[in-house]
């Protein structure tokens, strides 16, 4: 690390879709990613839920099907171990919206682009947790309304707790970007934020992103080989 900051206690992480893909899942910006089988315009927007609510229902149910038989790869493990072993604050922000981070042990850890596994009640603003269909227009647990929608930040959307995420942000030492382009705001701004703050930055990724030269340091491979790596390294340097 490059050693800005006097010693590390405070870490925020930023884990993008390159953390799950070594699990099989699919991103939405890689070649053959789910953007190609459906414009982003029929299923990633208020408006297309307007508009044609069985495609999209239909398409978060099979992800969310799909989701389910997944499993965390060493990338999520390795966190989930820094996790519980880290004994300084520690806050993972994921872009995903599946759950492996939780179910590799991950505790510290906030979604803010939603999950695949909860249902949004838009009558009672409840959200549930949620495994099955939401097709067939299922009543919401909570108020027994019909009106479930996935609990996923759809494009034209406010990502969930901003100001959490700034707060942790600006008491860190150190930020790290695993698996993402970091080429989208409000995500580009973290790293541009914790560089204004005086913390080190640190990107893991599969290749160089856009916003690489935002950060202090960066190094290249698959996330399944290089985080473990790091993390080894940042638990030993306590």
């Amino acid at each position: 690390m490059t050693g800005k900051s006097n010693g590390i206690r405070n870490i925020v992480i930023l884990t993008g879709a390159g953390v799950s893909a070594e699990s099989g899942i699919d991103t939405f910006r890689d070649g053959g990613g789910l953007w190609e089988q459906h414009r982003v315009e029929d299923v990633a927007t208020p408006e297309a839920f307007v508009r044609d609510p069985d495609l999209v229902l239909r398409f978060y149910d099979m992800r969310r099907e799909s989701i389910q038989t997944k499993q965390p790869n060493p990338a999520h493990e390795a966190l989930a171990r820094l996790d519980r072993e880290w004994d300084g604050e520690l806050l993972i922000v994921t872009q995903n919206i599946d759950d492996l981070h939780e179910r590799a042990g991950a505790k510290r850890v906030l979604h803010m682009h939603g999950e695949h596994l909860n249902a949004w009640c838009t009558a009672c603003d409840v959200r549930s947790r949620w495994t099955g269909t939401l097709v067939d227009r299922p009543d919401c647990p909570e108020c027994g309304e019909p009106a479930l929608r996935p609990d996923v930040v759809w494009f034209g959307e406010m990502p969930y707790q901003m100001d959490r995420i700034f707060a942790a942000i600006r008491d860190a030492d150190l930020f790290v970007s695993i698996g993402t382009s970091g080429a989208v705001y409000p995500a580009v701004g973290f790293v541009q934020n914790a560089n204004d703050l005086g913390a080190d930055t640190l990107e893991l990724n599969l290749e160089r992103s856009q916003g690489s030269h935002w950060f202090d340091e960066t190094r290249l491979g698959p996330a399944g080989q290089i985080v473990p790596e790091w993390v080894d390294e940042i638990l030993s340097s306590r």
